[in-house]
């Protein structure tokens, strides 16, 4: 239930992030670290979550949170559907998603 424009809106909004593109598709960054990715053509966003957050969105609803089909969601990547999620559930997820990159620093 978040469009697009308010999906990029959401993971601009932390502090030092900003948009570049990687493979074709938007990044969100902070530090020149990705957190997310917005699929533009799909509808979804892909964010960085640690593993325990992954498994507690996921569990909540894995037809709107469910781990990349790859070895990345094995390591924490994790699609979002855009037109499932509630923008405070979206809000949450990309905090978390960008304080784990932070924290890398």
């Amino acid at each position: 239930m978040v469009d697009l424009e308010t999906a990029r809106q959401i993971a601009l909004s932390f502090p030092g992030s900003e948009e570049k593109p990687h493979f074709g598709i938007p990044s969100f960054r902070t530090n020149n670290r990705i957190f997310a990715t917005l699929w533009v053509n799909h509808n979804r966003m892909m964010l960085k979550l640690p593993l325990i957050h992954q498994s507690v969105f996921n569990a909540f609803d894995p037809t709107v949170f469910y781990p990349v089909p790859n070895k990345f969601g094995h390591h924490g990547a994790t699609f979002v559907e855009l037109d499932k999620v509630r923008r405070e559930m979206l809000e949450d997820a990309l905090n978390l998603a960008y304080q784990a990159v932070v924290k890398k620093k």
